[in-house]
Order: C-alpha cells, then structure tokens, then sequence
C-alpha cells in the first residue's frame, strides 16, 4: 500500500529545498554586501579629498616630477558615465577580465600604460613581459608612488591587490612569481589601462 521510495523521495525534496533556501540566503547577502559597498563608496565621493603623492612622466616616458595633489574622487553615477560597463566593473568593483580578452594582453608596441580614470601614469612597456597568463604582466610599476598595494582576501586566500594612487581604480594583483630583477609579476587588467604608444 505504502511506496517505500515515497519516504526517500521526500527527504531528498527536503534536502533540495534546503539547499535552494541556503543558496538563495547566499546570493542575497552578497547583493545586500555589494549594496552596503556601493553605499560607502558614494559617501566616501563626498568627503573632502586626501592628497596623494605621485610621479609625473611625459608620453615619452620622461619621468617629470613628485607632486602632492588631491586623490581623484567621483560618486559612481559620474564613474558611470566617464568609463565603459567592462572598465568601470573592474576599475569600481574590482572585477576581473577573463584571460586572453583584453586589448593589451598581446600587446609588444613601445610606449606607456595609464590610469583609463585619471590619466595616472602605471608602466612602462620596456618592464612588461610576456606570462603566458592572458593578462598584461609587468615585472614593476613606472614609480612605486603611483600604485597601492592592499591585502585582498574576497577569494578566501590571500592576495595582494594593485589600485592606481591617484584615484583607487583596481588595476589587478601582484605576484612574487615574475623575471629577474625584482620577481614580481604585476598581472593587470587591460580594461583598467589605457596605452599611449611611443
């Protein structure tokens, strides 16, 4: 009379909605988090402006001058409208371009690559080398006072995250897998880079 696969079915119904509670639980808390990000990021564009400290070059890569000026600071409407969807998820949210499909992964022209939000200069071609990664790789920055470096743990393992000085675009992370001589791999995102050729 009674089906004895009725039992298991329903434990395993109850397993699925559990899981299907649990996942949505989760998706929701991230949207919730993403949400509170945005929101201290739009306040943050409304305090008074910190100065920064960075290097100056020319086009050609001449290196000009330190100047103490005021860190580029916008709401995210203004981030919006300046930059493309691609750029400004990765240059805003910290995103990631997928390998092999940025513009300057494969790129052996000679010039400079700059902040694509503030103009900042970053690298210089004559430091970038070719990582088999898909990504523009770099083995150091055109002046350490031009990019930031901070712990990013958002993958559950320690990284170490580069932002451009000048306005915080999340540039990509730094590695301590690169050439000779400073064994660093600077792995950018071509999106977060604009190339001014030599």
């Amino acid at each position: 009379m009674f089906d004895s696969n009725s039992g298991h079915e329903n434990r395993v119904n109850l397993h699925r909605r559990a899981f299907l509670v649990s996942a949505a639980a989760g998706i929701g808390g991230l949207a919730l988090w993403q949400w509170k990000s945005g929101v201290t990021t739009e306040a943050a564009a409304t305090s008074e402006p910190k100065n920064v400290t960075v290097v100056r070059f020319s086009d050609n890569g001449e290196r000009l001058n330190t100047v103490s000026i005021p860190k580029v600071i916008k709401s995210r409407a203004e981030w919006r409208q300046q930059l493309s969807p691609n750029a400004y998820d990765i240059t805003r949210n910290a995103d990631t371009e997928m390998a092999f499909s940025g513009q300057h992964w494969n790129l052996h022209e000679r010039g400079m690559y700059r902040c694509i939000c503030c103009d900042n200069a970053l690298f210089d071609s004559a430091t970038k080398f070719e990582s088999g990664t898909g990504w523009p790789s770099f083995w150091q920055p055109i002046a350490k006072e031009n990019v930031t470096e901070s712990r990013d743990t958002t993958l559950g393992i320690g990284r170490t995250a580069v932002s451009c000085t000048e306005c915080d675009a999340h540039l990509g992370h730094v590695f301590e897998d690169g050439p000779a001589p400073s064994y660093l791999r600077y792995c950018m995102n071509s999106a977060s880079l604009r190339f001014v050729r030599r």
